[in-house]
């Protein structure tokens, strides 16, 4: 092992000193011309520059195989190198985006619902339409991702979910309304899964966890961006043409496009990898059983999915109905309930990066399991809060927040994780979305069991969701470490 300082030129290192060698001492020009030329007297000069020296910043933490340079607050971000980060930015801004979209609907859901004369159940069926259709589309971008490259299945999803959230906004009639919102979740349900395997195959093993949760953490930026745009548009427009205008906003993701074609690439490692595999997006190979020797992936697909059935379940009835929740049922004006979604986003913020960094210490397993419970007790609490209680509301959306977002914080690292390269696109794409699908059967019972339970009783179905996710988990393996082609 190199020690700190090692002999080197006399250059200085920023960042810690290095031990130096005086340059030899150079005869006068006019004594050289004393001595004839001799093969004895001369010394063989080499032209191979001498070592730097290696700094404190450069040398590998013990036990971690990690530099200093890589450590600290944002190792990761400069561990992933720059077109590791110009990917990063690119699923970052997709996701955000993405988010956006989707939360046009469930912030316009009151709005809409007088509009058109819905009752909950209708209303509950535009989120269980957009979830079971992303599924497929959640699978096909997989495919995609899998065979055609992550950037060009990142692009396709992008636009689809862009224009089909647009084409919302000019909807003549309910039915019209839920088509549109069933087209649009075929890009919603593929851009996730696509996104977070792009940046998955440019991050280290030890730092992939919260270099997901960063990217995960981009959810509740489109989420605070979608309630500021609905605070400001409600407030200013009458209700029947607001709700419009959130839709049409829908085409922010245009310029993001022309963004990502030009600047992001697929990691090289994992393209050529993908390349060799004759079983590259194949579904086939997802569901295979194996043989003795060789274990198939039957197993981890099933169980995947239904870990992402019960944290989605959970997730999805909470950011679809706490809107209404807070308007109809506590008697919120748009700017009080925008008071209240902000504790409730800021809390889902640092639950992602919180929960990033937790399941790179205590594993994907254990960081799921914990939060599976903190976020069944936070909704059993939320939805209890005694009438008059607003302030009690408030302090609790916090952490309702923090703890229904950290537990998704590992999904991008976990999934990636569980598939080989060549299947990694079609198998996350395909459990991740189907547990979209069969989660969206919670918003849809809590619109039915509103009418008899009221909204904030029924929210607490949602916590049935994460105890599904935990008794899911003892089927699957622990993957923190693992390094991807």
């Amino acid at each position: 092992m190199l020690p700190t300082a090692v002999l080197s030129p006399a250059v200085p290192h920023h960042g810690a000193a290095a031990l130096t060698v005086p340059p030899p001492a150079v005869a006068p020009t006019g004594s050289l011309g004393k001595h004839p030329p001799s093969s004895l007297c001369e010394v063989p000069m080499s032209t191979t520059p001498p070592p730097r020296s290696l700094t404190a910043a450069q040398h590998p933490r013990p036990g971690t195989g990690e530099s200093a340079a890589d450590s600290g607050a944002s190792g990761w971000l400069r561990a992933l190198g720059p077109r590791g980060r110009r990917a990063f930015a690119g699923a970052f801004g997709g996701y955000a985006l993405d988010s956006y979209d989707y939360f046009t609907l469930p912030l316009s859901m009151v709005a809409l619902a007088a509009y058109f004369g819905l009752d909950s159940g209708q209303t509950g069926l535009f989120t269980t339409v957009t979830l079971v259709v992303s599924a497929v589309g959640g699978a096909l971008a997989g495919v995609l991702a899998d065979r055609v490259g992550r950037v060009k299945a990142l692009l396709l999803t992008v636009i689809t979910y862009a224009v089909f959230t647009v084409a919302c906004g000019f909807a003549p009639n309910y039915e019209t309304l839920l088509v549109f919102r069933a087209l649009q979740g075929l890009g919603f349900g593929g851009e996730w899964a696509v996104g977070a395997i792009l940046v998955a195959e440019y991050a280290r093993a030890e730092h992939r966890g919260r270099t997901l949760g960063a990217v995960q953490s981009a959810w509740a930026v489109g989420w605070a961006l979608a309630a500021l745009v609905y605070t400001l548009v409600f407030s200013v427009a009458d209700e029947d043409l607001a709700w419009r205008i959130m839709f049409w906003t829908g085409a922010l993701p245009a310029l993001f496009v022309l963004w990502v074609r030009r600047n992001v690439r697929d990691a090289p490692e994992a393209s050529a990898a993908r390349a060799n595999d004759a079983d590259r997006g194949s579904f086939r190979a997802i569901f295979a059983t194996g043989t003795a020797g060789t274990p198939g992936l039957l197993r981890t697909t099933l169980f995947a999915g239904l870990l992402s059935t019960g944290v989605q379940g959970g997730y999805y009835t909470l950011a679809t109905w706490v809107p209404t929740y807070l308007k109809e049922e506590r008697g919120l004006s748009v700017v009080g309930t925008g008071g209240y979604l902000t504790f409730l986003i800021s809390g889902a913020f640092l639950g992602y990066l919180t929960g990033g960094h937790l399941t790179d210490r205590l594993g994907r397993r254990r960081n799921i399991w914990l939060f599976a419970l903190l976020s069944a007790v936070c909704v059993l609490a939320y939805a209890n809060i005694p009438g008059g209680a607003d302030t009690l509301l408030l302090v609790l959306g916090f952490p309702l927040g923090f703890c229904m977002s950290a537990i998704f914080s590992g999904f991008g690292s976990y999934l990636a994780e569980l598939y080989p390269t060549a299947v990694r696109g079609t198998g996350q794409g395909f459990t991740y979305n189907t547990g979209r699908a069969v989660g969206a059967v919670f918003p849809t019972t809590v619109g039915f069991l509103a009418g008899s339970w009221g909204v904030g009783g029924a929210l607490v179905f949602g916590a049935i969701g994460y105890g599904i996710a935990a008794v899911a988990l003892l089927g699957l393996p622990e993957t923190r470490g693992k390094e991807l082609a």
